[in-house]
Parts: structure tokens; C-alpha cells; sequence
């Protein structure tokens, strides 16, 4: 019987994220938490001489979320920018999952002409111990630098 071992389980705080902006390499520091997803969208599919209802793909949304400690600037200047010049800058994260105990390996993706959707511009609030800011980003491109590796060490 094969099953994944609690030591090949991914430790969700080890790893790395950077973005890119203006050709400027930005550790994204006060990250919390971080999620991209794709979504793929479905038509129904009809044909005479059935009643089933097939999907079909017939296209792919590319969005995400993070959540970061409040103080991070980058991403207001962005919205400044695109306020003072109708220009809303477009940028790049790298997301490094490595958590060196597994034997599962490390993961990069690269998403690529991320654009700002939703951005608090100023936040208090008296219950907090620590500030946070929930943002959320489409983008248009994905590459896989480097995949986990197929199979842990146990199952191997």
C-alpha cells in the first residue's frame, strides 16, 4: 500500500516570492498568504438525438489573491500611477515552493502581466494586533520553472 508520509507534506511557510515591477526585483516580504488559480470556463454542448448536456472548455480565467501585512507601498504607486496617468502598470510574481524536509523537491511559477483588481488604500482598525491587506490580481501567462519532483521518496 502506497500513501504520502506527514515528513512529505509541504511546509506552506517555506518558500520564497518576488515581483517584478518596472524591471525592478522586489522581495515580496510581508507576505502572508498567496493563492493563483485557473478557472476554466464551460459551454453547454447540445446535440439532436440526445437529452445529455455535455461541457466543452472553451476558455481558461487566470486570477489570485494575496494577503499581505500592511506598510507594502508597491502596490499603491501602482494605483497612483495608473490615477495620475490612466497607465496601470502590469507586473510579474515568482512564487518558490521549497520546504527542504520533504523529498517532494521545489516548485517556481511565474505569473506573468499581473494586474491589480481590488487594493485597500488605507486601513486601521482597532481589534488588530497586526494590519493586513487582501489584494487581488488577474494575469494573463503562466510558466513552470521547476516541478515538484513526480513521486516522494517513499513512493518511489
Amino acid at each position: 500500500m502506497s500513501f504520502l508520509l506527514e515528513r512529505d507534506a509541504l511546509n506552506g511557510k517555506q518558500g520564497s516570492a518576488f515581483m517584478v515591477i518596472d524591471g525592478k526585483n522586489i522581495e515580496m516580504f510581508g507576505l502572508k498568504k498567496f493563492q493563483s488559480d485557473a478557472e476554466l470556463q464551460e459551454s453547454d454542448f447540445k446535440v439532436v438525438g440526445t437529452t445529455l448536456v455535455q461541457k466543452k472548455t472553451t476558455g481558461v480565467s487566470l486570477t489570485g489573491s494575496m494577503t499581505i501585512y500592511y506598510g507594502t507601498p508597491h502596490f499603491l504607486r501602482l494605483l497612483q500611477e495608473y490615477i495620475k496617468t490612466g497607465r496601470l502598470p502590469y507586473f510579474t510574481i515568482q512564487i518558490t515552493n521549497d520546504d527542504p524536509a520533504t523529498s517532494v523537491g521545489t516548485q517556481t511559477v511565474v505569473l506573468y502581466n499581473v494586474k491589480l483588481q481590488k487594493l485597500p488604500i488605507a486601513v486601521l482598525d482597532a481589534d488588530a494586533d497586526f494590519l493586513e491587506m487582501e489584494v487581488s490580481f488577474s494575469f494573463t501567462s503562466l510558466e513552470v520553472l521547476n516541478y515538484f519532483n513526480d513521486t516522494p521518496a517513499q513512493l518511489g
